[in-house]
């Protein structure tokens, strides 16, 4: 099958496609390196990573390494989440200190302390939207969206009922007091660039 017959199929498919069957049909795509490639509520995107969205990845990265085990801090790998075909690469995850990945080769989004996203002019709507929303039914605990067009982060815990109970905003610069989460610690940002 050549990329464009798979395109038509993918597009002409029912609402019986799975994740699966979707994410097998992605990976005979030429997907441009640098471009991450995640399936929210049944769409397609791809997003080109920057200079500066890396940066904060690496710095929130290197700040939960202090902590956490490398086994358990993950980053473009994909978790399936509840809602209607949600297979994200989530910029930064924290998996819990058990979890195990599945029959199937992949980790469950049940096992996810934190999850970490950096904002694409693109994909914010879905950063703030369904990504969060899925989050919050899967009942991740920590939530962080780092905007480096507003220069501010979104730190949500507390989910229930499908949503985070609580919303705090901080600027780049104030330091994420995250000692009363399951994370445990503070989150420096004075050193997240912006956009």
């Amino acid at each position: 099958m050549t990329v464009l017959e798979d395109r038509i199929a993918m597009a002409e498919s029912d609402n019986t496609i799975t994740l699966d069957e979707m994410f097998e049909r992605l990976e005979k795509m030429p997907v441009p390196e640098g471009y991450k490639v995640e399936i929210v509520e049944g769409t397609v995107f791809m997003s080109p990573q920057r200079d500066t969205h890396w940066e904060i990845i690496a710095d929130i990265y290197e700040q939960l390494r202090t902590k956490y085990p490398r086994k358990r801090v993950k980053s473009d790998v994909r978790i399936d989440y509840p809602g209607h075909l949600n297979g994200f690469a989530t910029d930064v995850t924290v998996m819990a200190e058990d979890a195990a990945k599945t029959e199937g080769g992949r980790w469950r989004c049940e096992d996810v302390e934190f999850v970490a996203e950096v904002i694409s002019k693109g994909t914010a709507a879905n950063d703030y939207g369904p990504k969060k929303t899925a989050y919050a039914k899967a009942g991740v605990p920590v939530f962080i969206i780092a905007d480096p067009y507003r220069g501010e982060c979104r730190i949500c815990t507390h989910p229930r009922d499908g949503r985070y109970a609580v919303e705090v905003k901080a600027d780049f610069g104030e330091e994420l007091d995250l000692t009363g989460t399951p994370l445990g610690l503070v989150l420096k940002t004075d050193e997240f660039p912006r956009d």
